[in-house]
Order: structure tokens, then sequence, then C-alpha cells
């Protein structure tokens, strides 16, 4: 295997580092997502046309570029370098797969080309806190029960006849904790629906200016993943593929993919922080000299240097192999925390100002674990998915039926069950 980059690569890489490097300064991230969108709309449009940064992944029949995952999670690791706001996650990681793989013909056909050119940009949308149990992050829900189980909560669909008004589907719930949804002009929405006969989680597809539709911005504390609550009020929708798609499936394989884009997010966050850090510390001086200098500065400099490219070796390997999008995300989203929480340390009393510009890295940091971790759990499921628990024996199978009744016998007791000992045979007595 060649781990090498591809001059296309390197080139996509460069230039998205060029045109970030002079837009997503601390200064104007904290004026972008203080606008209305959350995110600098012209900038998102130049990123848009000049690179086709949200159809990298997109088939070229669609208008995307036709690169595979592996370059957008490249492309992410230089956005998350600048904790740049803007709705690529959601659109391009979270949504534009769900529409590839459950989408009819028709529906792909209609969504993916604007989707890639960056006119429309979508929202995943699950009830409560439930993204990484929807995307099977942290764990596997078989049954769906994330998105209401026919139970209170959650949101509910249901289908209306067709000689009806309007016929088709109607949806009815909330969602909270939905990446840029209060700005995104497509909905996916997961939705329970059957009841508790034919319960089964189906995806489903609201346009922005749907009736009934009420999305309201929320508070969060990393204001560079703004997020929204949205409420369905018998809100028409339209059905993402067939009633028999496969809908729990392609959320976790949208996970796994996803994961290993965050990964590189991560360890772009993680690496300009640590950068920062060092920069700052090479300038301040105590005591006559530069802290940098003191060996004690050098050592915590040091170990974290070691964790960030160990963390930026476990993402670029997820980006070649998304299975392992799961421990990658969970390493390199500890190494973020780990180092923006020593940048805060050494920068000093400075450092712990509310507006510093360390705190965006460590609010990041937080907020990602919040929504996809937390990093414990990560490692447990993918340990689970790998079987380093599971019962050895179990593994193996039944054993043959002499075996097993002889493996299940109790030992015998010495005094009781066990034979006497044989005795010598006797020597026969030789005349010499």
């Amino acid at each position: 295997m060649d781990a090498a980059f591809t001059a296309e690569q390197d080139e996509i890489r460069r230039t998205l580092r060029e045109i970030l490097g002079k837009r997503c300064g601390p200064d104007e991230v904290k004026a972008a997502v203080r606008t209305a969108a959350g995110h600098d709309r012209e900038l998102w449009q130049q990123l848009s046309r000049q690179l086709g940064l949200p159809g990298i992944a997109v088939a070229e029949e669609y208008g995307g570029v036709g690169c595979a995952p592996a370059d957008l999670a490249l492309a992410c690791e230089e956005t998350g370098r600048v904790l740049l706001p803007s709705p690529l996650l959601a659109t391009a990681a979270l949504c534009v797969p769900l529409v590839t793989a459950l989408g009819t013909a028709a529906q792909r056909s209609a969504l993916l080309p604007p989707l890639a050119t960056g006119g429309l940009t979508a929202a995943l949308a699950v009830s409560g806190p439930a993204l990484a149990t929807a995307l099977a992050l942290t764990g596997e829900d078989a049954s769906g029960q994330w998105s209401g189980g026919g139970r209170a909560g959650g949101v509910q669909a249901r289908a209306v006849a067709a000689d009806a008004a309007g016929g088709g589907w109607r949806l009815y719930g909330e969602a909270a904790q939905v990446l840029d949804g209060h700005s995104a002009g497509l909905l996916l929405v997961a939705a329970h629906t059957g009841g508790f006969a034919r319960s089964r989680t189906l995806l489903f597809l609201v346009r922005e200016d749907a009736p009934g539709l009420v999305r309201s911005r929320q508070a969060v504390l990393d204001e560079t993943r703004p997020q929204a609550r949205i409420e369905l009020r018998d809100v028409p929708a339209e059905l993402l593929g067939g009633e028999g798609a496969d809908v729990l499936g392609a959320l976790a394989a949208t996970g796994r993919t996803a994961s290993a884009v965050l990964a590189a997010e991560a360890v772009g966050a993680a690496g300009q922080a640590l950068a920062r850090t060092v920069e700052y510390v090479r300038g301040r001086e105590q005591f006559g000299r530069a802290i940098g200098s003191f060996q004690a500065v050098k050592h915590r400099l040091a170990d974290l240097y070691v964790q960030v490219q160990a963390a930026r070796s476990a993402a670029y390997y997820a980006a070649w192999d998304p299975d392992q999008g799961g421990l990658a995300l969970a390493q390199c989203l500890e190494a973020l925390r780990m180092t923006a929480g020593e940048a805060i340390q050494l920068h000093g009393g400075i450092g712990f100002t509310w507006e510093h510009d360390a705190h965006l890295y460590f609010k990041r940091a937080a907020a990602d674990e919040l929504l996809f971790g937390p990093v414990h759990r990560l490692r447990a499921h993918a340990a689970d998915r790998a079987g380093l628990f599971a019962d050895p024996a179990a593994a193996m199978g039944p054993l043959p039926a002499p075996a097993a009744r002889e493996a299940s016998a109790p030992p015998a007791s010495p005094s009781t069950s066990a034979p006497p000992p044989a005795s010598p045979p006797a020597q026969e007595k030789v005349a010499v």
C-alpha cells in the first residue's frame, strides 16, 4: 500500500489552506458565527465554486468531483485547523451519503447536483441527543428505538391516502441538536412509523418552506457548530427511497465515513492549537527568558506533539479504511481535548479569559465529545465490534456431544469414586 498523498490531494490541501488562511482568522470566525446563517455565505460559495468542496465525494455523473471519502477527510483536516463554520459536515459527510445510498434514481438526480455545487445545503435531523446512536458510533440499536419507537417523543410519521389532501406522508414531533438545521434548505428527518406491529425507522425529505415546519437556532457551547431545534407539526414530507430500505444500515455506514472525516477535522484543530501554543511560548518571556526554554514546558509540549502525531496517523488510516473510524475519532478527540486544555494553561492568565482564541479550540473539543462521543464509549463500541471481550468458548461454538458431557461432568471425588491404586506385580523368586 502506498500511503503517500497524490499530487491532486496535495494541491487541494495547499489551495484550501491558502484560501482559509486569508479568510478564516479568529476574528473572522467569530464574526461569521454571529450571522443569521452561522457561517460566511460568500466564503462557502467560493469554496464550492473554486474547489467543489461539498461535491468532493459525489460522483461526476451528478456534478461532483468524483473523489473518494478520503479526499473529503483530508480537506476537513484543513477546515478543522481554522475551525471553519460551514455546512460542509452536515451536507457532505452526513446527508450526501444517505441520499446516494437510499434515494431513488429520480431523487439522486434532483438532489445530488445542487448539493454538490453548494447551491443546496442539507441537515440530518434525529430526535433527542441521539446522533451518535443513530450513526452507530457509540452502540448498535437494531430496533431504532432512538427515533421514537412508537412511544411519546421523537418524530412520528403517518401515511396519508392518495385521495386525501396532498397525500404522501405527514411528520409530527421535534428534533434537537440538528447541525445547521436552522439554515439548511433540505432536512433529512429520521422518523418512526408502523406503530408496534410494523415498527421501523425511515428517512424523509422536508423542504425549508414546508408548512408546519418551525426551526429555531439554539444557544450552544461551540458556536462554530451551529445547531437548531426542529419542530414538525403535521409537516408534508417525501419518503427517501422505499419503505423497505435499510435505513439503519445506511446510517451506520454513513457514521463510519463521518467518523473518519470528524477525526481528520479534530486532528487538524489539535495541530493548530499546538502550533499556536508553541509560537506563544517562544515569544513570551518570564525571568528574562522565553518560557518555552524551561524544561517543564518543553516536556509538556513534547508529550502533546507525540499525541497529536499519533492521532494524525490514526486519522489518515481511518480515511483509507473507514471501518476504523470509531477508534480514530476517539483518539483524535482525546488529542484535541488534551491539546486545547494545555494550550489554555500554557498561555497563562490571558489563556483563562473566555474571549481568548484558545477557548475556540477548547469549546470545539468539548462540543464534539458531547455530540459524537464520549471517548470511552467510542472505544468500548469499537472493542465490542472487534470482539475483544467476547467469550472464547462462545466464539468456538458448541462442543460435540461426548466432549460436552465430559466437560460438564463434575470432577470425581478421590475418596469415593477413584479406583484403588494398582499394587505392583509380585516378583517371581528365581533360585540362583
